[in-house]
């Protein structure tokens, strides 16, 4: 692989996940329904675990030309789970009514949506294994929020 390609395909994967988590822990602080604010402040701290695995295999590949070999966490972490009880049918009326939280998961399925593409591509162009594999999970899991 070369080398120029995967550190700047990590970089800009790490500036990502840097811009969608600044985005929903913005939203957690503007929420009104504290329901919301928690969805969002999960979907941040996910986002701070996919940087974390990111910085690393950048380190890495920075300084032997291959990404660390890692065991994954399981796709959808908290936030899937969360998804499923905070995205109620009550919740689903009070964000209907609240044009700033009806906003903001607009843009946040965009922002997946965009994470999603990029790495499903990077995985289908991978040669190596261990880039094949992170971007493969996080495609998946980028799926799950």
């Amino acid at each position: 692989m070369p080398t120029s390609t995967t550190l700047e395909i990590l970089k800009q994967a790490i500036l990502l996940e840097r811009r969608s988590r600044a985005f929903y822990a913005h939203v957690a602080q503007q929420a009104s329904h504290p329901e919301v604010a928690r969805f969002f402040n999960l979907m941040a701290a996910e986002e701070e675990q996919h940087i974390g695995i990111l910085s690393r295999h950048f380190k890495s590949f920075e300084k032997d030309r291959r990404l660390a070999p890692m065991d994954y966490p399981a796709a959808g972490g908290p936030a899937a789970d969360v998804a499923g009880q905070v995205l109620t049918a009550a919740l689903a009326e009070a964000v209907a009514a609240a044009g700033f939280e009806a906003a903001a998961i607009g843009a946040a399925i965009a922002l997946e949506q965009k994470a999603v593409d990029l790495y499903a591509q990077r995985s289908a162009a991978a040669g190596d294994m261990e880039e094949k594999a992170l971007y493969h999970w996080l495609s998946r899991w980028e799926r799950t929020h």
